[in-house]
């Protein structure tokens, strides 16, 4: 049993290919019924009622018949039985396969055959893999483009347009026509619009959504508003605005995106068009084959037969007389099946004649063309021509309502229409402040630039992303704070009057792309560029060698900044041209091997280097050269073993660096040539111990080591006296020397995710320190001395809920209360005064 709901769903994509079936497919898919029902019905006649009724023949009295008919027949001669009954089914069933004509047997089924094959022939197009989905995808486009309102809307515009333009001919021509005329032509045009899509029913194939929704709308109580939300007409006006809501809007851009996109794959091929042009081949040769076989046959189904049967010695006779007794049924239905095959090849040669005597594979919207609005829709070729035929076939009204979508006219006014929401007031609201007081604009997916965005004197960055077709033009002069520009994956382009503003005013352009090839080429010409960053596909592949493929950066020479996000094999040559004043660079490989990093000695002028995802092996031996090199970062890459860290050592102005997220397993001990050193960062290595020549670094501020294996730390550590920030989160410390509490600058220790079981003595000394993480240890208690880290107050010290109760409450309600403002501490912002300097509270709040 189907339920409902399975049939519903397999008569949905029937009635969407319902658009592509004209007349003749109609009728010959009824024919092709009718040929079942006759084959079917033979078919069932034969297997309940065929059977054929033989009586035996005596030659000799059918011989002397025609001289004499009074003459007694001479006795029957054979062996007698007492069977007879059962040689009259014997002799029926051999008679049935000897004596019957091959047809009278098996036309039926034969019959069932062809039609079968015959209705696969009529809708192959339909399933075969490659015009299915075209034609799914042009129906689905179809349904949209009748259910979109922006159709209806459009469609109403030039309908509207096209009876002003006569009414101004008939004024320049005669007299004026009376207002009462004009109003019945313009009601008249309006309704013409307004018709149902395809059918006059409400199961057609494609729903009209906006005109159910204006026709289940109650009346408007202002009489100038139609049910189209259409403006007064002025008849001076060249242009009317048509109003949309922004979700409609949206829609019809994007399917108007779609329909050029289907437009421009349907026009490239003509396989639909082949397709159908071969099943019509197909099934004329069915049905000249089938009439020519069985036509002869026709004489072949008759009621009489005569069966000769060689059983003589079972059954003593060898002729027998057999009628058939569907021979009658079967001859007129086969001549009524022979009929519809005929009518069927007829409409088959009409379909084969339209098809070559008709240019299928151009479309022009002549008739659409008539209207003022809409004469710009260009012609179509190939698929998408001939599925429009096959279309108007059916409805003349669905190239109509397409059409709206293939106009450029149209896409421009709705652009248009969607600017209008983007007005200076909403764009105001949509500027933001960022943490560093810049204002900032982010534009996501709009068509273009709105107008009114060049209005924003104040905003100072502006964010745009996945955006086709922005134009800078003369306007954003008129943007004078504008400093910072992102683009993402957006195509761009600067006229002449926005270009020399961008040169003198613009310092920062983050450009993401896919291909070099789409960097536009003014972004070469900046030359008041501070910084620039370029993110995509860098190089390009020629011979099996990947190169540079971006364009000269000579022009840009105040560039500071360089930041490239994208596969490169080797340091670019070409960044000499901006060598005299490029201070930073950022390479992020994305985890594709730099093999060259030669072109890193003509930087004379780096004092920060960033080689991320680059997976280097080694330091690289041209960073030796950059004298004046600050920062070096080489975190993630593949970095074992330091032993060209010495080769660093005419880096003597080098303060930072970082070679976090490597492979390190130990620090040699000539790390103390980096005597300037003020920042380490060996997070998530593979470190197992510490060098003592590490500690000879006394400038070092900050050393984080988190994400390694250390499991414990020298007490050398006392000699970085200037230590602020120490980080040996997440290793395997089981207790800390109490020479780290020399360290009197620390302000940030962090030791959560360790093995600690308690902590040393001493920790009231680090006066400084305003942030103490413990998380995730094995402490049991906290010591009452955490008390003198006052600058812990209010949050700074990071441990489990429970651990804070074993401290006295005196500590706890100090560390817990929120700190005072800034110039407002009575009671001190140290310790109470209770407390006493030499702490001997100590043991009592152990003991409490």
């Amino acid at each position: 049993m189907f339920s409902l709901s399975e049939l519903t769903s397999l008569k949905e994509p029937q009635s969407g290919s319902k658009l592509l079936k004209p007349w003749w497919e109609v009728f010959m898919d009824y024919l092709v019924i009718l040929m079942l029902m006759v084959s079917v019905l033979a078919g069932t006649m034969l297997l309940s009622r065929d059977h054929v009724v033989c009586l035996p023949l005596d030659p000799t009295s059918a011989a002397g018949h025609q001289h004499s008919s009074s003459n007694d027949s001479p006795p029957a001669q054979g062996r007698r039985t007492h069977l007879v009954y059962q040689q009259y089914i014997y002799i029926n069933q051999v008679c049935y396969h000897e004596a019957l004509p091959w047809y009278s047997r098996f036309f039926p089924y034969m019959a069932l055959l062809q039609t079968l094959l015959l209705l696969a022939c009529g809708s192959f197009w339909f399933h075969f893999p490659l015009t299915s989905a075209p034609i799914e995808h042009f129906l689905a486009i179809l349904g949209k483009c009748c259910e979109s309102p922006w159709t209806s809307r459009a469609l109403s515009h030039a309908a509207l347009q096209e009876n002003i333009h006569t009414q101004k001919e008939e004024e320049e021509s005669g007299p004026p026509e009376p207002p009462q005329a004009l109003a019945s032509a313009l009601s008249t045009a309006a309704s013409r619009t307004r018709q149902p899509n395809f059918d006059s029913g409400g199961d057609g194939p494609v729903s009209t959504r906006s005109e159910g929704a204006l026709a289940a709308a109650p009346p408007s109580p202002y009489p100038h508003h139609t049910a189209l939300e259409q403006p007064s007409v002025a008849p001076g006006s060249p242009r009317q605005i048509i109003s949309l809501d922004k979700s409609d809007g949206e829609q019809a851009r994007a399917l108007f995106e779609r329909v050029r996109r289907f437009r421009s794959h349907c026009e490239s091929s003509d396989v639909i068009y082949k397709v159908y042009l071969a099943q019509t081949v197909f099934k004329l040769l069915m049905v000249t084959l089938i009439v020519s076989y069985t036509t002869p046959l026709l004489d072949s189904i008759s009621f009489s037969h005569a069966c000769h049967c060689e059983e003589h010695a079972l059954l003593g006779y060898s002729s027998f007389q057999c009628i058939h007794a569907l021979a009658s049924l079967l001859h007129k239905l086969l001549v009524a099946y022979l009929s519809l095959v005929g009518l069927y090849g007829l409409l088959s040669l009409y379909t084969l004649g339209w098809i070559l005597h008709s240019s299928l594979r151009q479309y022009s919207f002549n008739e659409v063309k008539d209207l003022c609005s809409l004469r710009d829709v260009p012609d179509l070729s190939n698929d998408l021509a001939f599925l429009l035929h096959m279309a108007d076939q059916y409805d003349p009204l669905v190239a109509q309502r397409l059409s709206v979508f293939l106009s450029p006219v149209s896409e421009t006014r709705l652009l248009e229409n969607l600017e209008r929401r983007w007005r200076l007031e909403k764009l105001s609201s949509m500027v933001t402040v960022d943490a560093e007081g810049q204002s900032r604009l982010q534009l996501v997916a709009l068509p273009r630039l709105p107008p009114a965005l060049f209005a924003l004197n104040q905003l100072q960055v502006l964010k745009l992303d996945l955006m086709t077709d922005v134009k800078f033009t003369a306007q954003v002069a008129n943007m004078t704070s504008l400093r910072e520009l992102h683009l993402y994956h957006c195509t761009a382009a600067v006229d002449s009057g926005a270009h020399g503003v961008l040169q003198e005013r613009l310092e920062t352009l983050h450009l993401t792309f896919t291909q070099a090839a789409e960097i536009p080429s003014w972004v070469y010409s900046l030359r008041g560029l501070h910084e620039l960053h370029l993110s995509g596909h860098l190089g390009y592949d020629g011979g099996g060698v990947r190169g540079w493929a971006l364009g000269s950066l000579r022009q840009l020479r105040h560039l500071r900044v360089l930041v490239l996000r994208g596969a490169l094999q080797r340091v670019p040559g070409e960044l000499w041209e901006v060598a005299g004043s490029l201070v930073r660079l950022e390479i992020d490989n994305e985890g594709s091997r730099l093999l060259e990093l030669t072109g890193l000695k003509r930087m004379a002028y780096l004092t920060e280097l960033q080689l991320q995802g680059c997976q280097l092996a080694c330091l690289p031996s041209a960073s030796s050269a950059l004298t004046n090199l600050r920062t070096l970062d080489l975190q993630y890459n593949n970095l074992r073993d330091l032993v060209e860290l010495p080769s660093l050592a005419n880096l003597r102005r080098l303060s930072c660096l970082r070679l976090a997220y490597n492979h390190v397993l130990a620090l040699p001990a000539s790390v103390r040539v980096l005597r300037g050193l003020e920042l380490l960062d060996l997070a998530n290595n593979q470190l197992r111990s510490l060098p003592p020549a590490l500690f000879t670094l006394n400038r070092l501020r900050r050393l984080l080591l988190a994400g390694n294996f250390l499991e414990g730390l020298p007490a050398e550590v006392k000699g970085l006296q200037l230590l602020t920030e120490l980080d040996l989160s997440r290793n395997r410390l089981e207790s800390l020397p109490p020479e780290l509490f020399s360290c009197l600058e620390l302000r940030v220790l962090n030791v959560a995710h360790n093995s600690l079981g308690e902590l040393p003595p001493g920790l009231g000394a680090l006066s400084q320190l305003v942030r103490l993480d413990l998380r995730s240890n094995n402490l049991e208690d906290l010591p009452g001395e955490l008390g003198y880290c006052s600058g812990l107050r209010g949050g700074g010290l990071l441990v489990e809920d429970w651990l804070l109760y074993s401290l006295p409450c005196q500590v706890r309600d100090f560390l817990t209360q929120t700190s005072s403002p800034i110039g407002k501490s009575p009671e001190g912002h140290s310790r109470p005064d209770s407390w006493p300097d030499s702490f001997p509270y100590t043991s009592q709040f152990d003991a409490s």
